[in-house]
């Protein structure tokens, strides 16, 4: 062969190498260009969502962006000619396709979408909503629903909803007991079925268990027997369930106080190894009766000298060195920072400085919660500069400022050091207009499914996800209730999502700091600002301050109801309601926000007229009561307030004080904690 024809073949290996190099240096380059692409998120507009569903070439983003298209606009367009294929986010668009057409063509015509998302996605959560809309013809379907997806809502309303006549007998209502003792009328149900007195011992104590967990400790000890608990039902309680009614019976009267605190007892000596038994303990110990140390005492050894049993021993000696020795022995108990506190109370009220220092310094704040760390540091500055201790108090009050600015003691660490101060009255420079939004942040779940629906906008889809996943079991870590409560919220239930938040807030660890600033952001929604805002400009209050009674008092839900009466976001009286309108009003009229809002900015006004601008007194009446705060009236109120609020005989006017003033800052000062 020539030597001209024989080197392009030499060169043709050189010269495919060389191409498949550049086409794949092209592709990685490509998919780092795609990766570059900002995430679309609830955030981005309409008009740019937009764009992403029409242009972009990554078929993944047009059909996020037809997603989170959809939950803004009427109709399926969008969502239709996706090619969703076998992603799970097919199930989510399925389910919505059907709802869509069944309200404008009615209910047979999305019967064919129903069985499609049932048979392509049987495990998805969305497929619980294909079989509650089969389930109303078909009693195969509905029963499967409340086997496959028993937490799922869809479930818990098929269970509500279901005859009595289905067999088996009461499992509908069983059902709700077990998985959704909270579900709206489902406390109805099972105090029904109580009621009728012909159960077995084991389904008595499952209603029980449910009416229990949902604050009825009454109800719950009427399903065990009446006039007195039968032992056969009282047997069927296992140690969960006897520790969920003891705890409901604890906040009852002293005849259930007496009897859950003897069942607690019992567990603990017959069953001392029972992964319940130190929660029985604890509740134990937390007793205010006379007997409480007695009882204590007749524990098995290891539960007489754990923490929390020591603690409340502890409580007991005015010298104070009890209380020491638990808190070197048990620095990270919870007992621990209970026992501290109340202490360190103890011996501020007395002015007992020296004192209130070594019990603080036995117990760092490095070691507690942040809330209850910003608790620690202020009084820590406080007695530091009591002992003429100045640059340390000063030091000690910037750190809080630092890792909790936020809440009652961040407020007050900024007046102490002379910085800022809470506003009670509207500035003239405020603008009229509520302040925006705060922008998307995302559930980082640590479930990449769930933060997925969470981030197209679907916060429905993600709760019910949720508890599909979850089957029903509360959450109990700080990372669990803080990503419950943000869903809770998202699905317009503030009620139990801020106080699942106030709880993980108080079981967050020190080593969870990287939580804080989501945990702060989301315990203080701006709820109802249509309402609330032209209310705090007409009463020239500022909006803060209104916002932090709202939120203490209601958790911002209009139609929540308390035992004593008051009604609406605000919390009126209807006798208080009644003077401020001039006329008698409705349940109805307290429970629309607007009027709610403006009673109670009204009457929050004069109270602040009557205190001459003073928000303790202010915020302490209107919880308490005018004549009583007259009657705590001492001039520690202007020269140590924060003594003052300690010395508070009512401990929920105590806390009260500090949570709304607390709320008020926060909302103000908008800043998040640093690790």
């Amino acid at each position: 062969m020539p030597p001209s024809e024989s080197q392009p073949l030499a060169r043709l290996p050189v010269l495919l190498a060389v191409s498949c190099l550049g086409t794949g240096g092209a592709l990685l380059a490509g998919r780092a260009l795609l990766g570059l692409r900002p995430t679309l998120t609830p955030d981005w507009s309409t008009s740019r969502l937009e764009r992403v569903w029409r242009w972009s070439p990554d078929p993944l983003r047009r059909r996020e962006a037809a997603l989170l298209l959809a939950g803004r606009e009427e109709g399926e367009g969008r969502l239709a000619g996706q090619g969703w294929g076998p992603d799970p986010l097919a199930a989510v668009v399925l389910k919505q396709s059907a709802l869509r057409r069944a309200a404008r063509e009615g209910r047979p015509a999305a019967l064919p979408l129903w069985r499609q998302l049932l048979r392509r996605f049987p495990g998805e959560a969305a497929s619980a909503d294909a079989l509650y809309a089969l389930g109303r013809d078909q009693l195969g379907a509905r029963q499967a629903l409340l086997r496959r997806f028993p937490a799922h809502p869809a479930a818990l309303a098929a269970a509500l909803d279901a005859s009595a006549g289905e067999p088996p007998p009461h499992a509908n209502t069983l059902h709700l007991a077990r998985w959704g003792p909270r579900w709206p009328g489902a406390t109805e149900a099972i105090s029904a079925l109580c009621a009728e007195g012909s159960l077995r011992p084991a389904s008595a104590a499952q209603l029980a268990r449910g009416l229990a967990e949902a604050g009825d400790g009454g109800g719950a000890l009427r399903c065990l027997g009446q006039p007195s608990p039968e032992p056969a039902r009282v047997a069927a309680l296992d140690d969960a369930s006897r520790l969920v009614v003891a705890r409901a019976l604890l906040k009852g009267g002293p005849e259930q106080r007496r009897l859950a605190a003897a069942w607690l007892a019992d567990l603990v000596r017959q069953r001392p190894r029972a992964p319940e038994a130190e929660e029985a303990v604890r509740l134990l110990s937390e007793r205010e009766e006379p007997d409480a140390v007695a009882l204590l005492n007749t524990l098995p050894p290891r539960w007489r000298d754990s923490a929390p049993a020591r603690a409340r021993l502890a409580s007991a000696d005015p010298s104070g060195r009890a209380a020491l020795e638990v808190l070197r022995r048990w620095p990270r108990d919870p007992a621990s920072r209970d026992l501290q506190w109340e202490q360190t109370r103890r011996l501020l009220l007395a002015g007992q400085w020296e004192a209130a220092l070594a019990t603080l310094e036995a117990l760092p704040p490095e070691l507690l919660p942040p809330a209850l760390a910003a608790r620690h540091r202020f009084w820590l500055g406080y007695v530091q500069r009591q002992l003429g201790q100045e640059d340390a108090a000063i030091l000690t009050w910037k750190r809080l400022l630092l890792h909790h600015p936020g809440g009652y003691y961040g407020w007050r660490a900024s007046r102490r050091l002379g910085l800022e101060d809470l506003a009670l009255r509207r500035d003239a420079k405020t603008p009229a207009n509520p302040p925006p939004e705060p922008p998307w942040q995302p559930l980082d779940s640590g479930d990449a499914a769930l933060d997925a629906l969470w981030r197209l906008g679907q916060p429905t889809e993600a709760w019910e996800a949720w508890r599909v996943r979850r089957g029903g079991q509360p959450p109990t870590t700080s990372a669990d209730l803080l990503v419950e409560g943000r869903l809770r919220q998202a699905v317009g239930d503030d009620w139990t999502g801020l106080a699942q938040l106030e709880r993980a807030a108080l079981r967050l660890s020190p080593d969870q700091c990287a939580l804080l600033p989501e945990l702060e952001r989301s315990l203080h929604p701006r709820r109802h600002l249509e309402a609330f805002a032209p209310e705090a400009q007409r009463q020239g209050l500022a909006l803060p301050l209104l916002l932090g009674v709202a939120k203490q008092e209601s958790r911002f839900t209009p139609a929540v109801q308390s035992s004593a009466g008051a009604v609406g976001l605000l919390q009126l009286m209807p006798a208080t309601a009644a003077e401020l309108a001039g006329a008698p009003l409705t349940t109805a009229d307290l429970q629309d926000p607007r009027r709610n809002a403006s009673l109670g900015a009204r009457y929050l006004r004069g109270l602040l007229d009557q205190w001459n601008g003073d928000p303790l007194a202010a915020v302490a009446s209107y919880n308490a009561g005018p004549g009583a705060v007259q009657g705590w009236t001492t001039p520690d109120r202007q020269a140590v307030p924060e003594l003052w609020v300690e010395a508070i005989p009512y401990p929920e006017t105590r806390l009260y004080v500090k949570k709304v003033l607390g709320n008020a800052w926060s909302y103000q000062r908008e800043r998040r904690p640093a690790c």
